[in-house]
């Protein structure tokens, strides 16, 4: 996309307004009345208005002389009249051509606000012309729109706005594309990244400005719409200015985004207020505010040292330069294509640094089920425990068989579970209370597990409240009348929800920090793994034995 930004920069310079006719056009005068004679070259328009005053619903007439010194053609010439109401043309007193119909005794059919007529040949020389127009303007009549003129080759006039059209038809085209894609990438995906929805918003925004702005070329706009159009175009580029920053500040985390935001509101709102109906300059500025609210957050990222940073910097400088060198509306879209393209650079970026994360996600998963399966099949645990059912099924056979039925229970959940990424909390409880029951029997102590406002159905990541649970084991001594309770709780609150395990019983002397020992590395990253940053874990001392606590924060 970048290298047909690129070709249509270098067609648009290569088309570059070389003049083929010299001339020079006088200030128009103006006369309220009707007389046919007025059109003739050799009429003496002295004493007439240089202002067209209030006309009403009546004809009046324009006149300016046009000296042409050189023409370097040999094709027909054509003249260009952009002007608001509905007019008759007439060059050195034939008439070439009508735009709309005038009010004279009957009702106005509004012209266009730009119209081209072809020049006879005859008097189509150098020297001396008159150019007199017969109008009326029943609508709209407190606008005096400025009367332009341009002569030029008429071929060169029919074809100039079709080759404009084509480019920007294609420019269009391929951000019609880019929007419908980046929103069915939004629609289907299972994670909603709002800075995705804002650049298609942001796209079709811009299809739909070129399309508006060029709509004249497609159909006819009698002038009592030409403003609409104008205001059109102008909300758009207010939109377009606000979603830029905005899609900024999300991609590079701009703390103080709310902030920017509200400012760059404010001053799109006083830039419309203060410069009301002068539409071009208000666009302009608009895209002016646009640009420094994004390199703020651009010049804040490099600081920060973001990825990307020094790109969006480049691109936004380098679209000042290209819309400073450049004729205004050409500029300006060149520069909001060199804007967006920095805003899909830098969601590829991150998109590659998400698809990183992702596999990272992938491998850090397969690491984490071969440790909840290893730390539970280690050989100490595998040789203290057969040794203590051996024990148990030469003492008491009938208490073996239940040792070894816990065990095997305790396997089989730990098999379930350890592909999966969440559970029920109900099949975690289910298996601390049979690691309980197989601790029981290996340590000899007995153990007592209660719970309280368990949402049986809840999911949590598997074995963390068991890894808890064996951390507990592991710090506790018997009570005075030689048991150690647990207590599981949940609760829910506005944005989270947290569990709580309470080992009531006496602390063993720590002799070194244990907050970074395996077990906490596993729940911290089981944690990470299925809620991002969106937690917190501790486990420390308690009044009562040792308390550890897991805090979720949900979406509300």
């Amino acid at each position: 996309m970048f290298r047909f930004t690129v070709l249509i920069a270098l067609l648009l310079a290569l088309s570059s307004c070389k003049r083929w006719v010299v001339y020079e056009v006088s200030d128009p005068v103006y006369q309220t009345g009707d007389n046919l004679a007025w059109a003739a070259k050799t009429f003496n328009s002295k004493g007439w208005a240089k202002e067209r005053g209030e006309t009403g619903t009546r004809v009046f007439w324009l006149r300016t002389d046009v000296s042409i010194s050189k023409i370097m053609t040999t094709e027909h010439l054509g003249v260009d009249i952009h002007d608001f109401g509905a007019f008759e043309v007439f060059w050195d007193g034939r008439k070439i051509g009508e735009n709309g119909k005038i009010a004279a005794g009957t009702p106005e059919l509004p012209g266009t606000e730009k119209s081209s007529f072809l020049i006879p040949d005859s008097l189509a020389t150098t020297g001396n012309h008159l150019l007199a127009i017969r109008a009326s303007q029943s609508y709209e009549q407190d606008t005096d729109r400025r009367f332009v003129l341009r002569i030029e080759s008429y071929d060169r006039l029919l074809k100039e706005p079709l080759i404009m059209m084509s480019f920007m038809n294609l420019m269009a085209g391929a951000f019609l594309i880019a929007a419908i894609y980046y929103l069915f990438m939004f629609i289907n995906s299972s994670r909603k990244e709002y800075a995705i929805l804002i650049f298609c918003v942001t796209c079709f925004l811009f299809f739909a400005l070129l399309i508006v702005e060029y709509l004249k070329f497609y159909i006819d706009i009698p002038y009592t719409r030409f403003y609409l159009r104008l205001e059109t175009i102008g909300w758009l580029t207010f939109s377009i200015s606000l979603l830029v920053p905005l899609y900024f500040t999300i991609q590079f985390s701009f703390r103080r985004r709310w902030l920017l935001m509200a400012g760059l509101l404010a001053a799109l709102l006083y830039i419309y207020v203060s410069h009301f109906r002068e539409y071009d300059l208000t666009a302009k500025y608009f895209s002016y505010a646009m640009w420094f609210a994004s390199l703020i957050v651009a010049l804040n990222a490099l600081v920060q040292k973001e990825k990307g940073g020094g790109i969006v910097l480049a691109g936004l400088l380098l679209s000042a330069v290209v819309n400073f060198f450049l004729y205004y509306d050409i500029g300006l879209f060149i520069s909001f294509t060199i804007i967006v393209l920095c805003m899909l650079y830098l969601y590829t970026i991150k998109a590659k640094e998400v698809e990183r994360a992702h596999q990272n996600s992938l491998l850090l998963s397969s690491r984490l089920k071969l440790e909840l399966l290893k730390k539970n099949i280690q050989p100490h645990f595998i040789k203290n425990t057969l040794t203590s059912l051996m024990d148990w099924v030469e003492e008491s056979p009938k208490e073996g068989a239940l040792f070894v039925q816990a065990l095997a229970v305790e396997f089989e959940i730990l098999n379930q579970i350890a592909e999966e990424r969440l559970v029920p909390v109900s099949k975690e409880i289910e298996l601390c209370q049979v690691h309980l029951k197989v601790m029981q029997f290996r340590k000899e102590i007995r153990y007592e597990w209660t719970s309280s406002n368990i949402e049986p159905s809840d999911l949590i990541p598997p074995a963390i409240i068991h890894t808890a649970l064996e951390n507990g084991i592991t710090h506790s001594t018997p009570a005075e009348d030689g048991m150690i309770r647990f207590n599981l709780n949940f609760e829910r609150g506005p944005g989270y929800k947290k569990y709580t395990l309470n080992t009531m019983a006496k602390n063993r002397p720590m002799g070194k920090d244990k907050s970074s020992g395996t077990g906490f590395q596993y729940i911290q990253a089981r944690l990470t793994e299925s809620y991002g940053a969106g937690w917190d874990f501790s486990s420390r001392r308690s009044a009562n034995g040792w308390q550890t606590e897991i805090t979720i924060y949900t979406p509300q």
